[in-house]
């Protein structure tokens, strides 16, 4: 396995990491379950924090894996120069 594909697995791997954190987060805040009104109140409950609805908690929902994971590989590959 080369270098290119070790910063993309270090990459993958921790995006997936915080996806999970985030489903977990969106779970815990709003009403019990994974149904259409547990993920509503989840990610109103995740988008109120910066004093949004909704909508801000799926932007930070989905902005978060991305950007750990491509601050996971931008540091794997600045570290193994």
């Amino acid at each position: 396995m080369n270098k290119e594909q070790k910063a993309t697995l270090a990459g993958v791997s921790s995006a997936t990491s915080v996806t999970g954190g985030s489903i977990s987060a969106v779970y815990a805040l709003g009403v019990p379950g994974l149904g259409a009104t547990g993920i509503t109140s989840g990610l109103a409950a995740v988008g109120s924090v910066l004093g949004g609805g909704m909508a801000t908690g799926l932007v930070l929902t989905v902005a978060a894996p991305l950007a750990i994971g491509v601050a996971a590989y931008g540091l794997y590959s600045w570290l193994t120069d």
